[in-house]
This record gives C-alpha cells, sequence and structure tokens, in this order.
C-alpha cells in the first residue's frame, strides 16, 4: 500500500501541473497561460518542493507550500469549469497526502 501511494503522489503531482496546463489553455490568451501556468508550477516545486530543491521546506512550511501547490491545481480545474474534477482531485490529494502523512512518507 505504502509503495501504491507514493506512485498515487507522483500522479497527483503531474494532474496540478496538467490542470494548470488545461485552465491555461482554457483562457482567452492560450499562447501564453498554456505554457505559463504549467511552467510556474514546476517552477515552484523544482525550487521548493522537490527533494533536491533549492529551498526546502519543512514542517508547517512545508504542509502550506502543499496545500497552495495542490490547491492550485484543484482552482486551475475548477476555474476551467471541470468542477467534478476538481472535486475528485481534491479528494484523491486530501487522502494521498494524508495517508502519506501517517505513513511517513
Amino acid at each position: 500500500m505504502k509503495a501504491a501511494n507514493l506512485g498515487v503522489l507522483f500522479l497527483i503531482e503531474l494532474g496540478a501541473v496538467a490542470a494548470a496546463a488545461w485552465w491555461g489553455a482554457s483562457t482567452s490568451w492560450p499562447w501564453l497561460l498554456g505554457p505559463a501556468a504549467p511552467a510556474a508550477l514546476i517552477a515552484a516545486w523544482a525550487l521548493c518542493g522537490s527533494p533536491r530543491a533549492r529551498f526546502k521546506v519543512r514542517g508547517a512550511g512545508r504542509a502550506g507550500f502543499e496545500l497552495l501547490w495542490f490547491g492550485a491545481g484543484v482552482g486551475a480545474l475548477y476555474a476551467a469549469g471541470a468542477h467534478g474534477w476538481a472535486l475528485a482531485f481534491a479528494v484523491v490529494c486530501a487522502v494521498s497526502k494524508g495517508l502519506a502523512l501517517r505513513w511517513g512518507q
């Protein structure tokens, strides 16, 4: 179960980036926001969220960062009009991150 949850964690990270791309492509400026929205999330993850991040955040700061990061994915889906997908993504993120916290992942 722990290994499966690690896989789910990776997939929801990719899902947040994909949600940002979907939102960016659905705006009135898809040529600009389509690539910029996911690039911003990727840059934030590379700087603060990845295991080899330049600015490591721990504890409450890490929880806040992940809440904002995955929340951006949920918000992007909602803003793109995919309300059901936004709810489903939020539930999967909450369950997977809750299990990861409980299991020390």
